[in-house]
């Protein structure tokens, strides 16, 4: 199992500030499994307007940090530059818990079947010893930014 820091981590997301959201990776088994953390700071761009004066992480924003430590199971070191990886579906989004700025989001994905360039996970999400969030997710990687690697006979497979 792998430890990867945020460079690390940017030599195989293609994702840059202010939208990539995993700030660390714990473990890394590739093909399989990844846990990993986004610290949620104050001064990050979304807290402006949502909500001023009370302060809430989007869902939104925790389903795509998921997304992205999937990214991670079966996107390699260097590869960025050739490949990308789609969110192409959510299902099963549930929220238990509002995440605010001082929290340390701590998530695990689990890659359940991968086919082709198309990829289904379950991720989840917690804050300490609460759930914060789970989800079911679908992604697509590919290669032609054109077409965003969806294939619709392999999507409703």
């Amino acid at each position: 199992m792998a430890e990867l820091d945020i460079r690390k981590i940017m030599e195989i997301l293609p994702h840059r500030y202010p939208i990539l959201l995993v700030d660390r990776i714990l473990e890394l088994e590739p093909g399989v499994r990844a846990v990993g953390y986004k610290n949620i700071t104050f001064n990050e761009p979304m807290f402006q307007g949502h909500f001023p004066g009370n302060p809430v992480f989007p869902g939104v924003y925790m389903i795509e940090a998921m997304a992205q430590l999937a990214g991670c199971i079966v996107m390699e070191p260097g590869g960025s530059s050739r490949t990308t990886p789609y969110l192409a579906g959510i299902d099963k989004a549930k929220f238990r818990r509002p995440v605010v700025p001082g929290d340390c989001l701590m998530m695990e994905v689990v890659l359940r079947k991968h086919r082709r360039n198309i990829g289904w996970v379950e991720g989840s999400a917690r804050v300490g010893d609460e759930f914060a969030c789970s989800v079911e997710l679908l992604f697509s990687i590919s290669s032609d930014p054109g077409t965003a690697g969806f294939d619709a006979a392999v999507l409703n497979a």
